[in-house]
């Protein structure tokens, strides 16, 4: 399950942190963050693997940057956060985020 999916501060300007909880305690997980533009680009993917004690929250920071390192326009984009059980489960869900530089 991955629960309390959300990033915060949003709106943002220069820096947001995703948040979320999860029930896979003492699990490997791969974590993959994707933001995408409202017509579906995708402009960032951030990637890591966390093993935690408990069930969350983790977090994961984000300084607005796409994927070549610069900084993506004001507006509503939207993001998706999957996680992935050394077993191949996955979960995934949906949120919006709002840049406002």
């Amino acid at each position: 399950a991955l629960n309390h999916v959300l990033n915060y501060p949003n709106p943002f300007t220069t820096l947001t942190t995703f948040m979320f909880e999860h029930n896979q305690p003492n699990t490997d997980l791969d974590v993959l963050i994707q933001v995408f533009t409202i017509s579906g680009k995708l402009v960032k993917t951030i990637t890591r693997q966390i093993n935690t004690e408990g069930y969350g929250p983790v977090k994961t920071e984000w300084n607005g940057r796409d994927d070549f390192g610069d900084k993506i326009g004001r507006g509503v984009y939207i993001y998706k956060v999957q996680l992935r059980t050394p077993t191949g489960n996955t979960v995934e869900k949906y949120e919006k985020l709002v840049i406002l530089n």
